[in-house]
Order: structure tokens, then sequence, then C-alpha cells
């Protein structure tokens, strides 16, 4: 797993160029002896499957592969190679673990209840599309038919050698909009000639807080951030137009509706109530991901067997980030984990320059996955 980790790492690639991460995996799945299968195309994305004539149910284990634009700031041996490219988000440890899970599960192929399949799944990061919709809508889990689906993400918020999970919304919905406020333009010195854009688009900024404060459920997690605001070229020019892109978080089906709503009608609301004009282009991204009940407290038992009760700890309030294995969980019950890589005073946050987990991480991550599988098709025989 070192070897697979370094070599990945160092040669980290974005969402939708993961050419040579594949060639990477099917590299090591061949030196396995595990049999393949690639996709035409763009899309990178790499099946494997163990046990293809194991009579059972079938688990989808997944890793993503895709890295992140930021320039490495590691001491890391086999840091990135590629200049403002890194697996700042454990992508490298992930795609690491599910090969030493494959390891594992290959070798002892009297343990498996049933085939198991490998998805190694590129642009998990894209937040739009993603790499899990394309590989569905591809048969990723059909030939065999998926029965269950496990993946994981490192964590640095829980020490090493953690597991984290939960029952029910575990990750949030992520939506985009893009905000475009039209005023009118002119000397900096003249504002009552208006509207001037810049002012309502700080309106807006402000007003969108009091979607969350004022207009969701209290008990529902909510967030609503604005990302980046651009409008004006110099200080004495009021700009015409303001653009502000943003991200909506919910959990719900529910509040993800209103959300949309409201957001859209405060928008347009605030604009008018200065003279000015609004348009919102709404874009939906992941959707919340939903850890089942039953799948879930099966893979938990399994867990405490295989590393001990006081490892696997639950999580008692879901993270705000998003996650496309929401789409598999879409299609077939199963769970997804956290990875704890925390050690305190060291660990950087995801998508940091400095994000590094220690390779300890790998050998929970491969040992969780395979367990979670046999665990899974023990109960489903």
């Amino acid at each position: 797993m070192r070897a697979w980790r370094a070599a990945l790492h160092q040669d980290p690639e974005l969402s939708g160029e993961e050419l040579r991460t594949r060639e990477k995996v099917l590299q090591a799945l061949r030196e396995l002896g595990i049999p393949t299968t690639t996709f035409p195309g763009s899309l990178y994305g790499v099946l494997g499957l163990i046990g293809e004539r194991t009579a059972g149910p079938v688990v989808a284990l997944r890793a993503d592969m895709d890295a992140l634009p930021v320039e490495e700031a590691t001491d890391l041996p086999f840091r990135s190679r590629r200049p403002g490219t890194m697996h700042a988000c454990g992508h490298d440890v992930h795609m690491a673990a599910l090969l030493g899970a494959a390891l594992i599960l290959s070798r002892q192929p009297r343990a498996l209840g049933g085939p198991v399949k490998l998805i190694f799944q590129p642009s998990e990061e894209d937040g739009t599309v993603g790499g899990a919709l394309p590989l569905i809508q591809r048969g990723a889990l059909e030939r065999p038919t998926v029965d269950y689906v496990v993946g994981q993400h490192v964590d640095p918020s829980l020490p090493l050698g953690s597991v984290g999970w939960g029952i029910g919304p575990f990750m949030a919905a992520a939506d985009e909009f893009r905000i475009t406020v039209r005023g009118r333009g002119g000397h900096a010195s003249s504002p009552q000639q208006g509207p001037d854009a810049i002012l309502v688009a700080a309106e807006i900024v402000t007003g969108l807080q009091a979607l969350v404060s004022r207009v969701r459920d209290p008990t529902e997690p909510v967030v609503v951030s604005v990302g980046s605001i651009h409008g004006g070229t110099r200080h004495n020019i009021l700009p015409e137009v303001v653009v502000l892109v943003g991200t909506v978080r919910t959990v719900s089906a529910a509040t993800r509706d209103l959300m949309e709503r409201t957001l859209k009608q405060r928008v347009r609301a605030i604009a008018a109530s200065l003279g000015a004009r609004a348009r919102v282009d709404y874009r939906r991204g992941y959707p919340p991901l939903i850890n089942p009940g039953p799948a879930t407290r099966t893979v938990v038992r399994a867990l405490e067997v295989e590393l001990g009760r006081s490892s696997v700890v639950p999580v008692e309030r879901p993270l705000m980030g998003a996650e496309d294995f929401a789409r598999y969980l879409e299609k077939v019950p199963g769970t997804f984990l956290r990875l704890g890589v925390g050690v305190p005073g060291r660990s950087a946050s995801l998508h940091s320059a400095g994000f590094a987990p220690e390779e300890r991480a790998m050998v929970v991550g491969a040992a969780t996955l395979a367990a979670a599988a046999v665990g899974l098709q023990r109960s489903g025989r």
C-alpha cells in the first residue's frame, strides 16, 4: 500500500483527467490477478471483480481517484511532481486502501460469501455531474447486480485508527447559485444616479443569511455561503454588473426545495427594492448522502469485531460537505464511513496544501472495507 499510495500521490490528476491514475490502478489489479473493466472515452473509471463465481450477495467497494488544484506544501518524500495539483483530499489513501482490501479478499477466497466488485471512480471533486452517476449509467452496479455498496473518506477530525459511522443524513446536498446583479454604471462620486450594483450585491449577501436564521426549520442543518464576488474595475467607477457565486448545503429534500425557492425570491426582492435587477441561476449538485439503518448496523457489527468497539465511533451530526457516493445509495443499500486520520497537533484540514494522512490509516482503511464486504455478505445469505 505504501508503494501504491506513493505512486498515486506524486502523480495527481484533476477530475476528468485521470488517465495515468487509471493505468496505475489497472497495473496493480493485474498484479493481484483481478479481472478489470474500463470504459471508452474520457470516463477513466476502473471496475475489478473478485470471486465472480462465488454464490451470494454482491458487495461493491468504492474509492475515488481525482486530485485538487492545490500547490502541495508537505515534506513527503513522494510529494506531488505536478505543480498546482495535489491529492489534498486523501483520494490517494482511498485508492491504496481499496487495493489493500482487494489483496486481502483475493488471497482469502473462502472468506467470501459472494462476489466483491471494486469501483475506482473518477471526478468526485467535480461537484456537479461527478463520476458516480456516469459509472452507474454505464452499468457499474450491474453484471453482476450489486446488492450493497460501501465507501469511506478520510477525516482529520476523527483520531487515527478510528472509523466513524452514522445512520440517516450523513453528508449534505451541494447546490450552486450564480446571481447576476444589474444596476447602472457611472462615476463613484454620483451614486444617487444608481442603482449601485455593488451596494445591491452587498445587501444580497447579508440578506441570504436570513434564509438560514428565519426561513428554515432551526432543527435542520443548512449552510448558505457566497464564495465569489466579481464587479468593478477601479476605485472611482460604479460597475453596471456584479456577479456572486455561492453554495447551499442541505440534508433533506424538503429543505432543499425550500432553500432554492426562497433564495430566488429573496434575491429578486432585495434587488427590486433598490431599483436593480437580479438573475438567479441555480444548479443542483450532489444529493444528500443518507445511510440506511440495516446495512450500516451490519457493517458496524463487523467492524467492531475487526477493529474493536472503541475504534468504531458514532458520528452524531451530518457533515455539511458533499459526496457523490450518495448516487450509489440512491440505487442500492449500503453505507459510507469516515476513516480517522487525525493526529493531535499534526493534522491539516481537507483541501489544504499541508494535508498528509499518516500511512497507518491505509491499514485500517483496507481492513474496514474487507470486513464490511464479508459482514454484509454473511448477513445477506
